[in-house]
């Protein structure tokens, strides 16, 4: 299941997880970002339960955007134990996405 985060939940469901977390920084009005939406979407049911995907508005949450150094969208982060431990920029395929996520479940 896909994931809303926002400055108020960021902490709980990002930086606390249990597990590797991967956060598409996107806008609505962004078209690359558009275009992931069914990647991530797909991604959050390959991965449920092992990997919590979801989405950051970076329009609604610009201060966590800025802390992160999100300059272009789309912008993958995956963290892991709180800790960023991938970043991936612009469109990407599923089969990267996934790859990069393998390498941090093991």
């Amino acid at each position: 299941m896909e994931v809303k985060f926002t400055a108020n939940n960021f902490e709980a469901e990002v930086m606390q997880s249990q597990v590797p977390v991967l956060v598409d920084f996107y806008a609505d009005w962004c078209g690359p970002c558009r275009a992931m939406g069914p990647v991530v979407d797909k991604l959050a049911k390959q991965y449920d339960g092992k990997v919590k995907v979801g989405k950051l508005n970076v329009d609604d949450e610009m201060e966590l955007a800025q802390k992160y150094r999100v300059a272009n969208i789309p912008t993958f982060l995956i963290f892991k134990n709180g800790q960023e431990v991938e970043r991936m920029m612009g469109i990407t395929s599923e089969q990267d996405l996934s790859q990069k996520l393998d390498q941090v479940l093991q």
